[in-house]
């Protein structure tokens, strides 16, 4: 069936905005096939969701519109690829530690190239990086997945016989390092003239106080760590964020004088974050739990997993409780009783293996990231100086932290050889510390914040990192040396 020139020329004009397929319709076709037409009128449609929608066919053109989410996936999965196979073949660095280093490397070699009048591939990182909310992307998105899959691997026993010690760590340790640091960042700041106000530094203090459980996670996997100090660590990591939160958000509502912050105000925040958290986890774990009992279908229950880490974290944030220990009590009841009494053992290797997956594919993406962000940085001469000195300053106050509650403990409890000084250096900063201090408002304090947070992260992953296993290493074998020469002495 052909169409007439007249209504196939009235009907390209209704559709045509300047597509170069109509155009040709209408100086070129005289009889048009109704197939034809199809064809055409399905490409102008989506010819006009291009522009309805801001969006483009060939993105890498489309400078200053934000770049779309599945190119920004398949960006940084590629990256992750590629580095992860070089890692494997060339470096045999832990993945996490290697592929941020790869990263950082190929950020540095871009801002070369920029210096020496070739931005255009480091332009379009620039682009992709500034369409991406870090913030958003890991604190609301990525960090449900991370928190829920390393819960799962928590020995529950284990935890509950360190629960004095991880309870004092992320409470009195994070915010006794909060005001520690804030106090000596001020004056870092008045060496540099960043001209920050103590309230500012006291916010840098809430932010790279905390230790990463993501970062802290990544790297135990290989420290060769005993269980019991494994458990310390990772335990302080996975419940230090809701403490975190909750001095963050005071102190940030300090800053911006919006509203009067009082005792009653901080303990209804702490009482709502941290116990709503805990409460609400245990009831999206029971309810999980009874799910998974009731049928026997892997690919079921994975989903089910999958809604309890998505959906329970979307109800949990709107509900101003703390999603991040929502999740981890979820993944703690699921990872152990929801193991043991409401899984098959196929289940369990299938459950095992997605969430492994899950976690490592996360992890490469997100150590990328990380290390792409060094592109968009302010690299201030004074921020970086201000950065390195914030590094021992950082170390100090977790030494402090750590070491005062642990030396009270003592009396009441052993702890293993070196305890101290391996938690203090085994307290690794990570995204969280970047995405909080990228989501404070828009100015020369932020950026100043933002370069010295990237600084103290980057030092703590690849130099903590890396030296983590090593350290625990030396400090057991000194151990046995010291056990040795107690049996001889007896």
């Amino acid at each position: 069936m052909n169409l007439s020139f007249s209504t196939s020329t009235y009907l390209c004009s209704i559709f045509n905005t300047g597509n170069p397929f109509f155009i040709a319709c209408l100086t070129t076709q005289i009889n048009l096939p109704l197939r034809d037409l199809a064809s055409l009128a399905t490409r102008q449609i989506i010819y006009l969701q291009g522009k309805i929608f801001d969006t483009t066919l060939h993105p890498i053109q489309a400078q200053g519109k934000p770049m779309q989410i599945f190119h920004i996936i398949a960006i940084l999965i590629s990256l992750a690829a590629i580095f992860s196979w070089i890692n494997h073949r060339f470096l045999h660095m832990p993945t996490v530690i290697a592929l941020m280093t790869i990263a950082l490397v190929m950020s540095l070699g871009l801002i070369t190239l920029g210096k020496f009048g070739y931005p255009s591939l480091g332009s379009d990182i620039d682009w992709m990086l500034s369409s991406i909310d870090f913030n958003a992307t890991l604190l609301h998105g990525m960090l449900s997945f991370l928190l829920f899959a390393g819960a799962l691997h928590i020995n529950l026993e284990d935890l509950a016989k360190q629960r004095i010690v991880i309870g004092v760590l992320a409470t009195a340790g994070g915010v006794g390092a909060t005001f520690l640091i804030g106090i000596g960042f001020w004056y870092i700041s008045e060496l540099f003239h960043l001209n920050i106000p103590m309230i500012y530094c006291l916010l840098f203090g809430a932010l790279i106080s905390p230790t990463d459980p993501i970062a802290v996670l990544g790297i135990l996997k290989t420290a060769g760590a005993s269980k019991s100090l494994e458990t310390k660590i990772a335990g302080e990591s996975l419940f230090n964020d809701g403490i975190a939160v909750v001095v963050f958000l005071v102190i940030f509502e300090v800053a911006l004088g919006t509203k009067t912050v009082t005792a009653e105000t901080i303990f209804h925040l702490f009482a709502m974050e941290v116990l709503g958290g805990i409460v609400y986890g245990l009831l999206l774990g029971a309810v999980g739990f009874w799910m998974l009992k009731k049928v026997d279908n892997y690919s079921v229950e994975i989903l089910i997993t999958l809604a309890m880490t998505t959906g329970g974290y979307v109800l949990a944030e709107s509900l101003h409780i703390s999603a991040p220990i929502a999740i981890v009590v979820a993944g703690l009841l699921i990872g152990n009783h929801g193991r043991k009494l409401a899984m098959s053992q196929s289940t369990r290797e299938h459950l095992d293996t997605f969430w492994k997956l899950i976690d490592e594919i996360l992890n490469a993406v997100l150590f990328v990231l990380i290390g792409l962000e060094l592109v968009v940085l302010s690299l201030d001469q004074n921020y970086l100086l201000a950065g390195l000195l914030a590094i021992p300053l950082v170390l100090t106050a977790r030494l402090i932290s750590v070491g005062l509650p642990i030396g009270i403990m003592r009396r009441f409890r052993s702890f293993s050889p070196g305890v101290v000084s391996i938690l203090t250096w085994g307290g690794l900063r990570g995204g969280i510390s970047v995405a909080l201090a990228l989501s404070l408002p828009a100015g020369e304090i932020r950026n100043a914040l933002v370069t010295v947070t990237y600084t103290v992260v980057v030092f703590s992953i690849l130099v903590q990192g890396l030296t983590l296993a090593p350290l625990i290493r030396a400090k057991a074998s000194r151990a046995e040396v010291e056990l040795e020469r107690t049996h001889l002495d007896s």
